[in-house]
């Protein structure tokens, strides 16, 4: 019970919309940052002098883009590209009120030794014999559920810690129609990846009162 309430404070902590945990288990990440947006920047260039390319010198007729929008389009990407971290962190401050909301509620603690102590009283006192097995299977199960439940969090902590520091890479995707929808994709990802991180702390938020509020008057159930 005792290493559960370990987990179960650990992980909390460290969730959010915030980078900061990422980076201190991932410092990697700040330092290859800023080879991702000499890589996207190049990318761009690359799609430019390849579609300017099509247009002049191979002749590829309708699926050539026209230059003018194209030269504006990767002036555009650049520049974006250059600012994708605060592009990002923009986003992640509004994903991150909510969340924030949601984790500051003045919502009891959870603890699931006090947990195991009420279940064991009650069952106590309806049944005789073998109390403490089943006791014990109950809070298993329940353990085990909520502790898949903080995994499939800190995951989602993770994998939106790697769309964060990628930006630069997917922003460069846009400059061209051909690789337009790669950009997209990755916008749906990051919308979903921070609606699905404020889901988790919703349930995991939800589960915490209720366990609470068993254990504060578990006779009234």
């Amino acid at each position: 019970m005792n290493g559960l309430d370990l987990i179960n404070t650990s992980v909390l902590g460290a969730l959010g919309c915030d980078m900061t945990t990422f980076l201190r288990y991932f410092p990697a990440a700040e330092t290859m940052y800023e080879v991702f947006v000499a890589l996207a920047i190049g990318l761009i260039l690359l799609l430019w002098v390849w579609n300017l390319f099509k247009n002049f010198g191979l002749g590829a007729g309708s699926e050539a883009e026209d230059p003018i929008k194209l030269t504006i389009r990767a002036v555009l990407f650049i520049i974006l590209v250059w600012y994708a971290g605060d592009i990002v962190d923009l986003v992640l401050d509004i994903g991150g009120t909510p969340y924030s909301w949601i984790l500051t509620g003045n919502l009891p603690s959870l603890d699931f030794g006090s947990f195991s102590s009420v279940l064991l009283t009650i069952i106590g006192v309806c049944a005789n014999g073998a109390v403490a097995l089943i006791v014990l299977i109950l809070v298993l199960i329940l353990a085990w559920n909520y502790l898949k439940l903080l995994c499939e969090a800190a995951e989602r902590y993770v994998l939106l810690g790697v769309l964060v520091f990628t930006a630069p890479v997917a922003f460069a995707m846009g400059v061209s129609h051909s690789t337009s929808d790669i950009f997209k994709s990755w916008c749906r990802m990051l919308a979903g990846q921070v609606f699905l991180l404020l889901m988790n702390a919703w349930c995991l938020k939800l589960f915490t009162s209720m366990v609470g509020a068993f254990i504060a008057n578990p006779l009234s159930l």
